[in-house]
């Protein structure tokens, strides 16, 4: 079986945080595994998934690598939600970071390829 990555995001209220995800991803959750926790697919192996764990809400630190990393946040961008800061780094590599109202960190970035 190929790796098969699902990242997990703990919120401190399901139903207040997925209205936050649908903008930040563009689209509803690709499907809900329980009431309290809803599932985007992001690659063919790969999910981002929010869970309501009130004690461990505001820890996560997540980074999505994207082709193109200004259409990505120009998308989000239009959608409402507005980054947190913007890093580079000397290799040529960017990452924007966001949070969500629970203060997890989630980012785009992008690098250069060799």
């Amino acid at each position: 079986m190929a790796p098969m990555l699902f990242a997990g995001i703990a919120v401190r209220d399901h139903a207040a945080a997925v209205p936050w995800y649908e903008k930040f991803f563009g689209r509803p959750a690709s499907f809900e595994a329980t009431e309290t926790e809803s599932v985007w697919g992001l690659a063919e192996h790969g999910w981002v998934y929010v869970v309501e764990r009130p004690a461990d809400a505001g820890h996560a630190l997540l980074t999505i690598m994207v082709d193109d990393l200004d259409a990505t946040v120009a998308d989000v961008g239009d959608r409402g939600i507005k980054p947190e800061r913007r890093e580079s780094y000397d290799n040529g590599a960017r990452k924007v970071l966001y949070q969500d109202p629970d203060g997890n960190e989630i980012s785009y970035a992008w690098a250069p390829r060799d």
